[in-house]
């Protein structure tokens, strides 16, 4: 029982160390939240991992793999991606001169859409898939506590710690478009600087992804 418990919060560990870290994925949820509410937001953090889903199937077949020996294929994905967030940083934009006008069921699909054409391109998920996502499906044991007295030994490779992380990811794209919610006190003057922020960052990361694609393919 405490070993299936400890495998499951090591997921869920796992599944926040892919969702949480800023970045375009966290910048359209970030829009979303603020100009829209929260059920926009989550509906685009359900975007993004319905592409983890997508990667999971694809690891499970050993399909990611090939990604690591067909530099091209990568290069092609991150410059799709490089463009889509270009794309979608001068919506960001555009929206942020615009006003709130609540959720609508157009918008969540939207942002639904707008987050899976990132995260599927997005090479940090693809390249996270091929490594700490190995770690995650390989069937397997470690030691958590290892180096200090004590032990907590976590298994890999089963459905405890797949379900854990997978709910940290659900936990992530549900409590972050809340926070930003409950702190948008004021809508008119929270959301565009949320908006712009939002489409400084994909802009950025834009930018690099492209130019990590002409340097891989040069």
């Amino acid at each position: 029982m405490i070993e299936s418990l400890v495998s499951a919060l090591a997921g869920v560990v796992l599944g926040l160390s892919l969702a949480a870290p800023p970045g375009p994925m966290n910048a359209v949820i970030a829009e979303e939240s603020v100009l829209r509410g929260w059920w926009s937001g989550f509906s685009a953090g359900l975007g993004a991992i319905t592409a983890d889903a997508c990667f999971f199937v694809l690891a499970l077949a050993g399909v990611v793999a090939i990604v690591r020996e067909a530099p091209f294929v990568r290069s092609v994905m991150v410059g799709v991606g490089g463009l889509l967030m270009l794309y979608f940083a001068y919506g960001a934009a555009k929206d942020a001169t615009g006003t709130f006008t609540g959720e609508d069921n157009d918008a969540d699909a939207k942002g639904f859409r707008k987050a899976f054409a990132l995260a599927i391109t997005n090479p940090y998920q693809i390249i996270w898939w091929l490594t700490a996502g190995v770690g995650l499906l390989d069937s397997g044991q470690f030691d958590a506590l290892s180096g200090v007295p004590g032990s907590l030994i976590v298994t890999t490779g089963g459905p405890v710690i797949i379900v854990g992380f997978f709910a940290g990811i659900a936990l992530w794209i549900s409590g972050f478009p809340a926070a930003l919610v409950a702190a948008g006190t004021r809508v008119d003057s929270f959301a565009p600087a949320v908006a712009y922020l939002s489409a400084g960052v994909l802009a950025v990361a834009g930018i690099s992804f492209l130019y990590d694609a002409l340097m891989t393919v040069l």
